[in-house]
């Protein structure tokens, strides 16, 4: 068997001094993401972060830039994440939109909460992903290239 890592996207959203994340049911239990998922077949990075992002939060979401790409190995599964995250804005909300299955509510909240809940994380990457916002890195889009 061939390994290859999951590749994902994730949209690290701030507004007001508070970061987008979404409440969701996983196999270990109730737990805190940033709005993120699978790049799927045909589509491209971008396209993908906006469809997860509106598919778990029901917002529109623009990247602007590329915050970082996160290799993280799950230590209690076969499983490794090549996680791209994405900066951006906001440019609308449709508050009418059932979210995605599994996802119980999208809130926005301060880093001092999403610190605090670090134990409620799926994983060590959203509060790596908050850390990195708020020390200011940040990539052009330029730097992918989509063959």
């Amino acid at each position: 068997m061939i390994w290859k890592p999951n590749v994902t996207v994730a949209a690290v959203i701030e507004q007001d001094g508070r970061f987008l994340l979404v409440e969701e049911e996983t196999a270990e239990g109730i737990l805190f993401n940033q709005p993120a998922g699978h790049l799927e077949e045909g589509e491209t990075l971008l396209e993908a972060v906006v469809r997860e992002a509106r598919e778990e939060t029901a917002y529109r979401f623009k990247p602007t830039e590329l915050l970082g790409v996160y290799h993280w190995k799950h230590p209690k599964k076969d499983i490794t994440y090549l996680r791209f995250a994405f900066t951006g804005e906001i440019v609308g909300h449709d508050p009418l939109q059932a979210l995605d299955t599994g996802i119980i509510r999208a809130c926005w909240l301060s880093p001092d909460d999403i610190r605090a809940g670090k134990d409620k994380h799926r994983s060590p990457q959203v509060l790596t992903c908050i850390e990195d916002y708020l020390a200011g890195q940040r990539f052009p889009l330029s730097v992918l290239t989509h063959l």
